[in-house]
């Protein structure tokens, strides 16, 4: 049983077949799903499942905040079911996967109260780059774009 499942039962969450369905595609560690991506995993198990009911239940499992919207920019919005652990996001500059990366760091200690009047309730840290998948092929790419030596030209 996902550890999302655990929690919505522990808060005596309403669980339909339909809901049971998002929250299982939901599961497991890395899942950054675009919401068109969770219904179609969903339509996988259950092939009646309305693409509203998913929209509907994304957007409850995120007011009350059970699984997190992660905005990439230029990407689809995704949905982290991850919202327990403290963590940050790599995400991949080529292929657009996102992954979880815990760190032992601290963010910023920036006084935004003293200096701004915020108060602060969240922070969020994104890396870019390159996937192993995708670091070779861009390699590759930028070394085909390397201009070659002109030849000499002769008075």
């Amino acid at each position: 049983m996902s550890e999302l499942l655990v929690r919505l039962r522990g808060r005596g969450w309403r669980m339909t077949s339909q809901r049971r369905v998002v929250v299982e595609v939901l599961a497991g560690d890395h899942v950054h799903l675009t919401a068109d991506e969770v219904h179609a995993r969903a339509a996988e198990r259950l092939p009646e499942i309305a693409r509203a009911t998913v929209y509907n239940t994304l957007a409850e499992l995120v007011s009350i905040g059970e699984v997190a919207e992660v905005c990439v920019q230029g990407r689809a919005k995704r949905f982290d079911p991850n919202t327990r652990h403290p963590h940050q996001h790599l995400v991949c500059s080529g292929c657009g996967i996102i992954r979880d990366v815990r760190t032992t760091a601290a963010p910023a200690d920036l006084p935004m109260e003293e200096r701004f009047g915020y108060t602060v309730s969240e922070v969020e840290v994104t890396y870019r780059g390159l996937c192993p998948s995708c670091a070779p092929s861009l390699r590759e790419a930028a070394r085909a774009q390397v201009p070659t030596a002109h030849p000499s030209r002769r008075p």
